[in-house]
């Protein structure tokens, strides 16, 4: 734990955006086609490393060539055995830090079909308490850290909502079924303003994690998915739950506001590998085009460039109160395990590589 606490510490005083990159279990069927990762290695006492070759330069008895090695490095690498209990325990601490009065924001990016969606949510219909997602344990975290400092006078509130990013429009996830919502737009909170809100978005008051787990259930039954050549059941949206936190020591004249905001953002893919069309088609190039922005954003922030290009899309405008640099920043790359999927692999651990080397500035705490 302490050595986990330093890590924190260093990665929040270089001001960098964390980075976590999980590999997913083959599936069943999967495995009937492909035996083992022969793509990917581990090293061994190497937590934070990750290698991949590529399909054709893995097969016993060839002999590796060192233009055909992909070698990456993150703050944690996490193998498909990795259970969702040892991979919140790695991020905790920042979770816990929200209650310091600290933006936190979390968010997963990868092919679809990757594990994004597991790992924040858990799976889908919900199961067993062991393999519930980032979400709900951040969520069950932060109640259970608010009752403990109630002992030492501090009073919390909270409220929550929930919004996806659809084809470029922002849809409320917390409305009632068939209830028309108005038009949301993001805007900025006053002239001049860096922060951003969005008006007309459902918010909940909560005071219980178990409020909390019906409001995901409601926002789960809204999101738009459908069947892709990639995914049985693909998320066609990018999600964005949002945590409000607010705290008073009325005793020591003491306040602090911040939020938790965890991402799941929609798969990237290959028009061509999709085999999308349509409306699915559509989808496709609407996700790869704000993931494209998102792209066009980390690399302006990493060169430090005068003029970064939040407004290119709604999701990197929404973002930009948590990449602005005052949030506390964390991100999980996704893989699939399977050889087919290596030039997805690739994209998605360079694009993390890019990230993990971006620097936004020391997180700030809303505390007076």
């Amino acid at each position: 734990m302490e050595r986990r606490r330093l890590h924190n510490d260093i990665q929040e005083l270089r001001g960098n955006i964390r980075v976590f990159c999980r590999v997913r279990p083959l599936l069943p069927e999967e495995r009937e086609r492909q035996r083992g990762l022969p793509h990917l290695h581990f090293p061994a006492q190497e937590p934070r490393s990750l290698v991949l070759t590529r399909p054709d330069d893995s097969q016993v008895g060839r002999e590796r060539r060192a233009e055909l090695r992909y070698d990456f490095s993150f703050d944690r690498v996490f193998p498909p055995g990795a259970s969702q209990q040892e991979i919140f325990q790695e991020i905790q601490l920042l979770v816990q830090s929200a209650l310091d009065g600290y933006p936190v924001c979390i968010f997963a990016y990868g092919q679809t079909g990757s594990g994004k969606t597991f790992t924040m949510e858990g799976p889908e219909p919900p199961a067993a308490p062991e393999s519930r997602g980032m979400i709900p344990r951040a969520v069950r975290h932060l109640f259970l850290g608010a009752r403990d400092l109630a002992g030492k006078g501090w009073q919390y509130r909270f409220s929550a909502s929930f919004l996806e990013i659809y084809n470029e429009a922002l849809r409320d996830l917390l409305l009632a079924k068939g209830e028309r919502g108005s038009e949301l737009e993001i805007r900025r909170l006053a002239p001049g303003s860096d922060e951003l809100h969005v008006p007309n978005l459902t918010w909940v008051p909560v005071e219980s994690e178990e409020q909390v787990l019906e409001l995901l259930l409601r926002a789960s039954s809204q999101r738009s998915v459908a069947r892709t050549g990639l995914n049985e059941r693909s998320s066609r949206s990018h999600s964005v739950f949002q945590l409000r936190i607010q705290g008073e020591h009325g005793a020591r004249d003491l306040r602090c506001a911040s939020s938790l905001t965890l991402v799941d953002l929609a798969g990237s893919e290959r028009l061509e590998k999709s085999g999308s069309v349509g409306n699915r088609l559509r989808e496709t190039q609407s996700i790869n085009s704000s993931l494209s922005a998102l792209g066009l954003v980390i690399s302006a922030l990493c060169n430090k460039e005068p003029h970064v290009p939040y407004r290119n899309s709604k999701l990197t405008f929404l973002l930009q109160n948590c990449l602005g640099g005052h949030a506390k920043v964390l991100m999980f790359v996704t893989i699939s395990p399977l050889e087919e999927n290596f030039g997805e692999s690739l994209n998605s651990l360079r694009f993390a590589s890019k990230v993990n080397e971006c620097m936004i500035g020391t997180a700030q705490a809303n505390r007076k």
